[in-house]
């Protein structure tokens, strides 16, 4: 069954774009970044291309391309431009779709509307990336929370990098989410890394 997964992060630099290259790669699945905010040219619709081996993954092409590496709302309003949510449409396919934000939940998209908003448009559920240091166990709640409170379905967390057992078991016990797999820290980050990643997932359409 096809379903659509929303990529967020407890933070920014925690892994989205590896996490979302070994979901794609493992599910098979298309791909789409709404918004990309700098980095045109070494976008991460880019990398995921580079990074997947399979043929039926499509990249589907950004609603938002910024110019500067910003807060989207920022990036926009130096582009001259205003991010509108009602300019967001998911792709009509039949595949499962990934679909990678832009930072955390919080990370404002204009003057009154955050990623959280997007998540709430869009109506799909969610995948919360976590990265194991000193702080992640309270932005990792807070994330949870914040999804919890506006009521998005949350698919699980999935752990990326060095490994903490007290850290991740105190979360998903808290939280009472499910964990969809631990990715350690990736030496060489390749095709043939993203599809052996993808043996540390126990996830299910």
């Amino acid at each position: 069954m096809a379903e659509n997964y929303f990529i967020t992060g407890i933070g920014t630099g925690i892994g989205k774009t590896i996490v979302s290259a070994i979901l794609t790669e493992k599910l098979k699945a298309d791909y789409w970044k709404p918004i990309q905010s700098g980095d045109l040219e070494q976008s991460d619709s880019l990398a995921i291309e580079n990074l997947i081996s399979n043929s039926k993954t499509k990249i589907h092409p950004e609603t938002y391309r910024l110019n500067n590496p910003l807060s989207p709302h920022l990036s926009a309003r130096l582009d001259g431009i205003q991010i509108e949510l009602n300019e967001f449409h998911l792709p009509k396919i039949e595949n499962s779709l990934i679909i990678e934000g832009a930072g955390g939940l919080l990370v404002p998209l204009n003057d009154y509307e955050l990623i959280l908003d997007l998540i709430k448009h869009l109506n799909v559920q969610v995948i919360v990336v976590s990265q194991n240091y000193l702080g992640s166990i309270n932005h990792t709640l807070l994330t949870v929370n914040a999804l919890n409170q506006h009521n998005i379905r949350i698919k699980g967390i999935i752990f990326n990098g060095e490994p903490n057992f007290e850290t991740e078991n105190y979360i998903l016990k808290y939280a009472q989410v499910s964990c969809l797999g631990k990715i350690p820290l990736l030496k060489n980050v390749n095709k043939q890394a993203i599809i052996e990643a993808g043996n540390y997932l126990t996830f299910e359409k």
